[in-house]
């Protein structure tokens, strides 16, 4: 191993801090491992922290160092993430990771067409906010590498991610993570690739030659740690250019599972400010919604950035309900509620989803090889949907048990 300094610190320190840490390496040429631990939680997870500190040290061959340690009640995950990238700053020839073991409730998968009505963004470099995120219900939660991490934390937010992948139980919400903007998000991918993802927001994509990019690399990745679990992409348009091309994208792969709209770069690149109204951003979300429809996967709306106006969001959400979105971001967590009840179906999309899901079933149960509801022939993909809505319908207790009984006589 070689150095470039003797001495390199890593992550948070302060009054404001909290979940975090601050380490700050000093190497020496001999006296062995000397430790300075400044924790708020000292009498109950000092001996736990110290054993930690020391455990790492051994496995990146540190032998000789002081170790000034100032925790604000940090995660393992999070003292690992730190610690790591103070000795990779210290060693930067260092290839191998300290990876903590791998929680076994985060193992579980996703499918294309799993219900995305809310994303939860979560900046990669603020692990105080990973632990309860998944209480709040969320459909998936983003763990942010780009615009809200500031560039002198994106290497730390790497690895922070990284862990928090492996360690943090996110109650079932689908695991996704924004990677920074190309070229620079390729390289975030090895971080995210081997540790389950399962959806990989590509920001401020223009062209379908960006996500053929993510794609190779992607599959080059998975080769190479024998990762065997489906990852898909979620593009998101922020610009004219994207607008124009959004079919283009949303068929680039067939990993591709949505396509997001992402109002604040597009309003800026197209020199017009911003509205809760959204009349001057009318023409890109309906290229969206219609790319993405036309590609038969989701359309995903943009974030209301005002977290105090509930009924503006409610508004925003019915509206984006209406022009064809199937889901929206979130920025605050008290979103989710909001946008998870109002992207629910309604009355008539229900009752209308129990006739169709019905008439399947009775031409199925003949032998039918063609279904038709009234004058009108039903395809596979209307049935699809319409089992959706029922299934959701019925995991949120707005269907009778005995609906099929009731309804079977009106078909």
């Amino acid at each position: 191993m070689s150095t470039k300094s003797n001495i390199a610190h890593a992550g948070k320190r302060g009054d404001k801090v909290r979940s975090d840490c601050y380490i700050e390496i000093e190497l020496k040429k001999s006296g062995g491992l000397k430790i300075d631990l400044k924790s708020k939680v000292d009498s109950m997870f000092g001996v736990s922290i110290q054993e930690q500190i020391k455990e790492m040290s051994e496995f990146f061959g540190l032998k000789n160092a002081n170790i000034l340690f100032e925790d604000a009640g940090a995660l393992p995950f999070v003292i690992a993430a730190r610690f790591e990238l103070a000795v990779k700053k210290l060693f930067p020839g260092i290839d191998k990771d300290f990876l903590p073991e791998f929680n076994k409730k985060n193992l579980y998968k996703t499918t294309k067409d799993r219900l995305r009505r809310s994303r939860l963004y979560l900046p990669g470099n603020e692990p105080k906010f990973y632990p309860n995120a998944g209480l709040h219900k969320p459909d998936g939660i983003i763990l942010d590498l780009e615009d809200s991490v500031s560039p002198t934390e994106k290497e730390a937010a790497q690895l922070i991610v990284r862990n928090a992948l492996r360690s943090v139980d996110f109650y079932g919400a689908e695991r996704m993570v924004r990677i920074n903007q190309l070229p620079k998000g390729l390289d975030d991918l090895k971080f995210i690739i081997p540790h389950n993802v399962h959806v990989i927001l590509i920001p401020k994509v223009e062209s379908a030659e960006q996500i053929n990019l993510v794609e190779e690399k992607v599959e080059e990745l998975k080769k190479i740690f024998k990762t065997k679990n489906e990852i898909y992409f979620m593009p998101i348009i922020e610009s004219a250019l994207g607008v124009i091309n959004s079919y283009e994208i949303a068929t680039a792969s067939i990993y591709n599972c949505a396509l997001a709209v992402g109002l604040e770069d597009y309003t800026a690149d197209i020199g017009v400010e911003r509205t809760n109204e959204g009349h001057e951003s009318i023409f890109a979300r309906s290229m969206i919604i219609n790319a993405a429809k036309a590609a038969k996967i989701q359309a995903i709306d943009t974030v209301f950035s005002d977290v105090s106006d509930m009924e503006g969001l409610r508004n925003s959400v019915l509206e984006a309900k209406s022009l064809g979105f199937e889901g929206k971001g979130c920025i605050h967590p008290r979103q989710i509620k909001i946008i998870n009840e109002t992207f629910l179906p309604n009355e008539k999309e229900i009752d209308k989803a129990k006739k169709i899901v019905l008439a399947f079933e009775e031409a199925e149960s003949k032998g039918q090889g063609v279904v038709s509801l009234g004058s009108k022939m039903i395809d596979a993909p209307v049935v699809k949907r319409a089992r959706r809505i029922v299934k959701l319908a019925e995991e949120n207790n707005l269907l009778d048990e005995n609906w099929r009984e009731v309804n079977s006589l009106m078909v």
